[in-house]
């Protein structure tokens, strides 16, 4: 293996060749049970596949890796990433790309060392518990650029990156506050941990700015994986008389379990509709390509910056998914509204709430309680 602590650095070396490019952006979930992982590799459509490809000014190609929690066909968390990858790696033919699932945290450093060793240029790991596992590997090899996801740590070669899906919540709550009949939402959570609590009291903000009888109850299942355990706790929720439910999960182990029993479904991370059929409300949704794309090309061009990417729906990296065949055109019509007033500014997600006013880092790295709309504490 080469130690790149005595190679010349890539920053150098992308300066020195003077690549012309766009200028990108630089840059919280899942920590799953997953085993070593097994790791693949992609190239563009246009590269080579011994990673020797150069783009049409004469510049080698840049390769990104991928670390995920868990295995990417399980179309939640890994799977929205995945597909960002798979997105940049069509679009780039310069760009070879590298990714290892199903990491536990306890041996996530090893495998971001072993890509540091090897030829990846930039390094993104995307989970929050990877967050202390990849500080540790950044600070030892300076030459190689990484970014974490959910996280809020950044160095002067690693970045953090996260988008603002509370927005698509807000508007999930509007349209399960319009359809709900018991006036009971259910919501299966993974960790007490801001990221998740931002994500309910959006979700319950939403359904309150609709119908001000709306409560939510939240189950913990303490993981970002397990379907077993989050098919328990919706069922624990279904039996409180809830006939809407939400998750933050890995895993469509909630939505399903829902729409089993016949009451709306929202998911999380993907497209779902497929699972819930005619039970389907919607689903918050990642585009991660908006994100990768532009950070992969600063890398290229020589213009990465360690930086706190927190982008909202304007910015394309999340939304709303379509609606399931069923949802009622007073639900649409008035999450388009909403929809239309966040991204002229109009509508903050958080007025009215004891959150209003807050800054960003409040929102991003404090927030640990519930809006009124939520049933409960959070616990400790």
């Amino acid at each position: 293996m080469v130690d790149k602590k005595h190679t010349r650095s890539r920053r150098e070396l992308l300066t020195a060749l003077g690549a012309a490019g766009i200028t990108g952006l630089a840059g919280c979930s899942g920590g799953g049970d997953g085993g070593d992982g097994e790791a693949a590799t992609d190239t563009g459509d246009g590269g080579a596949g011994d990673g020797t490809a150069t783009s049409s000014d004469g510049m080698d190609s840049i390769t990104a890796a991928w670390v995920y929690n868990s295995e990417v066909g399980d179309l939640g968390w890994s799977w929205a990433h995945n597909e960002g990858r798979k997105a940049v790696a069509e679009e780039y033919d310069w760009l070879e790309t590298e990714y290892t699932e199903a990491v536990a945290p306890a041996d996530s450093e090893r495998v971001f060392e072993q890509y540091a060793q090897g030829d990846a240029d930039i390094i993104f790991g995307c989970t929050f518990e990877y967050q202390d596992p990849m500080a540790s590997v950044a600070e030892q090899y300076s030459d190689t650029y990484f970014e974490h996801n959910t996280g809020y740590l950044t160095m002067e070669n690693m970045g953090r990156y996260m988008g603002r899906i509370y927005q698509p919540r807000y508007l999930a709550g509007q349209a399960a506050g319009t359809v709900t009949e018991t006036d009971t939402l259910g919501y299966v959570a993974a960790f007490p941990i801001p990221e998740v609590i931002r994500g309910i009291n959006a979700y319950a903000l939403g359904a309150a700015s609709v119908n001000d009888s709306a409560t939510l109850k939240v189950r913990w299942t303490n993981s970002w994986f397990d379907p077993p355990t989050e098919s328990e706790a919706a069922n624990a929720l279904l039996d409180e008389d809830v006939d809407v439910m939400a998750q933050h999960q890995d895993s469509p182990a909630a939505l399903r379990a829902a729409s089993d029993a016949g009451i709306w479904a929202t998911g999380y991370d993907a497209p779902m509709g497929d699972i819930a059929g005619e039970n389907y409300l919607t689903s918050p949704i990642w585009h991660w390509e908006e994100f990768y794309g532009p950070t992969i090309e600063s890398v290229r061009d020589g213009s990465w910056e360690s930086d706190a990417y927190w982008e909202g729906i304007e910015s394309g990296i999340c939304s709303l998914d379509d609606w399931g065949p069923e949802v009622p055109q007073e639900a649409k019509d008035t999450v388009s509204e909403s929809r239309s007033a966040i991204l002229d500014g109009a509508l903050d997600v958080w007025a009215g709430s004891a959150f209003e006013g807050e800054n960003d880092e409040f929102l991003f790295q404090e927030m640990s309680s519930y809006v009124d709309a939520v049933e409960g504490e959070v616990p400790n």
